[in-house]
């Protein structure tokens, strides 16, 4: 596995090593020591979590309050626009976003650590995301900012007329409405 530079400190994007051959292929897309050894990345994930959207679909932006909960996320079908927001108070970066495209040719992860908002969009007709946890799913602590938020300003590779939000994302609040809900602090 290697890792791709990212312009945000904190998220880190993967790409493993394919074996592949006329029959297929073979990806190691985690292994628990070379992630906390080679990148840092300790936690432990108790969660894994499946998503199937189609086209336009955006997702988005979420995050959890409380000890909050990284993930890894990669695209096991199709192919996905997968972007980070950092929203940690003090953070020299905060209200930046970041973004990847995920895809079953690239077969990249992208490490989301705890302190950024996550989200993708749908980019192939069908997409199938995969994502660990660290902490379990808990609608109390759920928490997200509007993916349309003009003070962040993503530039999705889709018009906002394709875009294809829940009834919840389409309602979240801005970055500047829930600033002082955010627990997270930056630490350098």
């Amino acid at each position: 596995m290697q890792r791709i530079p990212t312009r945000l400190k904190g998220p880190l994007l993967i790409e493993p090593r394919v074996f592949g051959d006329d029959r297929g292929f073979f990806a190691e897309t985690f292994r628990a020591n070379v992630f906390a050894d080679e990148f840092g990345v300790t936690e432990p994930f108790v969660q894994d979590n499946h998503s199937r959207s189609t086209k336009g679909v955006v997702r988005g932006m979420h995050f959890q309050i409380g000890a909050g909960a990284s993930k890894l996320v990669r695209c096991g079908r199709g192919a996905i626009f997968d972007v980070v927001v950092d929203i940690r108070v003090g953070s020299p970066t905060y209200g930046q976003w970041e973004a990847t495209e995920l895809s079953e040719e690239n077969m990249r992860v992208f490490y989301v650590p705890i302190g950024f908002a996550h989200g993708f969009c749908v980019l192939s007709d069908v997409a199938d995301v995969f994502y660990k946890q660290s902490g379990y799913y808990a609608d109390a602590t759920e928490r997200g900012v509007s993916y349309r938020d003009p003070s962040i300003a993503i530039d999705w590779p889709l018009p906002a007329s394709e875009l294809l939000p829940s009834a919840r994302d389409a309602a979240a609040p801005r970055l500047s409405e829930v600033e002082g809900e955010v627990p997270f602090v930056y630490r350098d």
